[in-house]
């Protein structure tokens, strides 16, 4: 749990690691990696956990050169994010890409994470998010449901709105009606 920032849960980091001088290498490869955690301790951990899954480096034989946070250029505009992900169901395992409209890369991949829990029963663990680009042609946009959403004169009607009148009492002995 994050303290001091509500709603928010995921955080992205840029890590940066590499494997142990030797001998028979002073100067090894690094390897950057963007990763979405809540926290520095998990966004070290799936470092390392992806960085064995793509060299032979674990955090015995390797070190952490920088952890930095990453922050969004323009955390007010509303931008499209296609977000490539591969995850592990009950079945197998699938490469999936999806679309979504938000203010920020964090705020994507946390919609990505709550509509892989709800629609297919992801867990945290079992998805690895491999890539996040911000959309910025709309023609790029693959999904019907994104692209309903870029219409030049959107309206949201809210229906059933309820009138206060000044002159009435808070607790009234008539049902308010809402069709006006």
């Amino acid at each position: 749990m994050t303290f001091g920032r509500p709603g928010r849960r995921l955080t992205e980091y840029q890590v940066i690691g590499r494997h142990l001088p030797t001998e028979a290498n002073p100067t090894p490869k690094l390897y950057r990696m963007r990763i979405f955690a809540p926290n520095t301790v998990v966004a070290k951990s799936r470092f390392w956990y992806f960085l064995m899954q793509l060299r032979k480096v674990k955090k015995a034989n390797g070190e952490i050169v920088s952890l930095n946070v990453i922050s969004e250029k323009r955390p007010l505009k509303v931008k499209t994010f296609g977000v490539w992900i591969r995850y592990d169901s009950r079945s197998g395992t699938h490469n999936m890409y999806k679309e979504f409209r938000e203010m920020s890369r964090t705020e994507a991949v946390e919609a990505l994470y709550q509509d892989m829990a709800a629609r297919h029963r992801a867990r945290f663990g079992s998805i690895h998010v491999l890539k996040v680009v911000e959309v910025e042609n709309s023609e790029s946009i693959r999904r019907p449901y994104i692209k309903q959403l870029l219409q030049k004169d959107l309206k949201f009607p809210l229906p059933h709105r309820s009138v206060k009148p000044s002159g009435k009492k808070l607790y009234a002995y008539s049902r308010p009606s809402t069709f006006a």
